[in-house]
């Protein structure tokens, strides 16, 4: 554009400076006392250019700022500089054809009124330069306004997803395991016979429900069908769900902490290695404090690397106190080194962790024994509740730890955590049938939300379902 204009300026006094030496050709022919300067005239004309000037300027800056209010792809880049150089090479010429007529009319010489012009469009060219360089920073605000509400309109349609629709995603390995392809052996068949009730049988064993529950569901869904009441794979799996919810039921008690008749309300976590017992831990300490409870922690697990340190992260990412001794002290000294700072700091809830031992070692089980003993002497009815934390991946082998941990230390509680990943979920009905234990949480997942009170209905729903759920 820069060489167009050269081009195109030269032209134009090139064309004046030959009229001009025409015109002095002239005056000089005429008399000398014809010959005066019109200043008035001279100042009027320039008055008047620059009245043009800045009408052209204005009315053409107008049409920029209205063309920028215009939907234009904000992918186009620079596309309000581009509009604003077009509008100015209009400018330009508008300026200067201004300036020439001006000149022609007024009867000027152009040695007086080129620098007049040459200012007028140095003037020009600034205010262009201006506009040019405000649409450029406009189209930058817009692109930078644009890339920073864009996140916020993603994260507003994001839709909540309600805990039953994410229990029963999580629950999917086990719900597969037990009624997927189901409907497929209706194919062909008027009724149920005792193949399927033989499939039935076959999928809820491999889902580790346990035998003595298999059998008793199968015999329960037997007699339904012999009395012409179950006749497709919806009301075969009706019939299922209703029989599951009956055997779950009784353990659906959640834990309900009472600080009228004991303060601190003392809970004793216990369980195997690697069942999840310091995590849940932390879930319970937020949970317990989203509820407007005071919580203490108490470092029990002198035993392994870093155990003490990890609650204590936890402890600190809630603003929780943690009651630690060094690694390798005595458990049963923490317990009761933390239940006396919990009194006398008035705390509501004191969770207890302990070390992760086997059920077959019998030495560690009844270093458990003591730490239950020693909570009896600070509170005579302490521990007021003792979970047990059960991986529920660990399928049969779990319902043999609940049993001999039930036998030490008398079982109030279970949770059952890991249930996402595993499609041995089914050893929950096998434990409540033959300990009879409530099941107070069970965990779906690794945030703190997915550590949720346990409901038998919503639970069975979610690992059976209807036919149209496994087709």
């Amino acid at each position: 554009m820069s060489e167009k204009k050269g081009s195109w300026f030269s032209r134009l006094f090139r064309s004046k400076k030959e009229e001009q030496v025409e015109k002095v050709d002239e005056v000089i022919e005429a008399p000398v006392e014809t010959v005066e300067p019109v200043v008035a005239e001279e100042k009027a004309t320039s008055e008047a250019s620059l009245a043009a000037v800045e009408s052209a300027i204005s009315v053409n800056t107008a049409a920029l700022s209205e063309s920028e209010t215009l939907d234009i792809a904000p992918n186009q880049p620079h596309h309000h500089e581009t509009i604003a150089e077009i509008e100015a090479e209009e400018i330009f010429e508008a300026v200067a054809e201004n300036v020439v007529a001006q000149s022609v009319e007024t009867g000027e010489t152009v040695l007086t009124s080129a620098p007049e012009a040459a200012q007028t469009i140095a003037d020009t060219e600034e205010k262009i330069a201006e506009t040019i360089e405000t649409a450029h920073a406009q189209e930058i605000a817009h692109t930078v306004e644009e890339a920073i509400k864009a996140p916020e309109a993603v994260l507003q349609e994001k839709p909540k997803t309600g805990f039953f629709k994410r229990l029963k995603e999580r629950l999917g390995k086990t719900r597969d395991g037990i009624t997927a392809g189901l409907a497929d052996l209706f194919i062909g068949k008027k009724s149920i016979d005792d193949d399927i009730l033989e499939e039935l049988e076959t999928r809820l064993l491999m889902a580790d429900v346990g035998v003595e529950v298999t059998q008793k569901l199968i015999a329960n869904i037997t007699a339904e069908v012999s009395r012409k009441n179950l006749s497709n794979v919806d009301e075969l799996l009706a019939a299922l769900n209703k029989e599951m919810v009956e055997i779950l039921k009784p353990v659906e008690k959640p834990l309900v902490v009472d600080n009228t008749e004991h303060s601190p309300y003392v809970i004793l976590m216990v369980g195997v290695n690697g069942v999840g017992k310091t995590t849940t831990i932390g879930k319970l300490a937020k949970k317990f404090q989203s509820e407007g409870k005071s919580v203490m922690l108490a470092a029990g697990d002198t035993f392994r690397a870093a155990a003490v340190e990890q609650l204590k992260v936890w402890g600190e990412r809630n603003n929780i106190p943690v009651v630690a001794q060094k690694e390798g002290a005595d458990p049963a000294s923490v317990m009761f080194d933390a239940m006396e700072s919990a009194k006398a700091r008035k705390v509501d809830i004191l969770i207890a962790d302990t070390a992760g031992r086997l059920h077959t070692q019998a030495g560690l089980m009844q270093e458990l024994a003591k730490i239950h003993r020693v909570m009896g002497r600070v509170d005579e009815s302490a521990p007021h509740e003792v979970m047990l934390v059960v991986d529920a991946s660990t399928g049969q082998n779990a319902l043999n730890q609940a049993t001999q941990f039930n036998e030490i230390v008398k079982l109030s509680g279970i949770t059952f955590t890991k249930l996402d990943g595993t499609a041995k979920g089914g050893i929950i009905f096998a434990i409540a049938d033959k300990l009879n234990v409530p099941v107070r949480f069970i965990g779906v997942g690794e945030a703190i939300d997915d550590l949720r009170p346990f409901e038998a209905e919503s639970f069975v729903s979610a690992i059976v379902g209807q036919a149209s759920d496994h087709a």
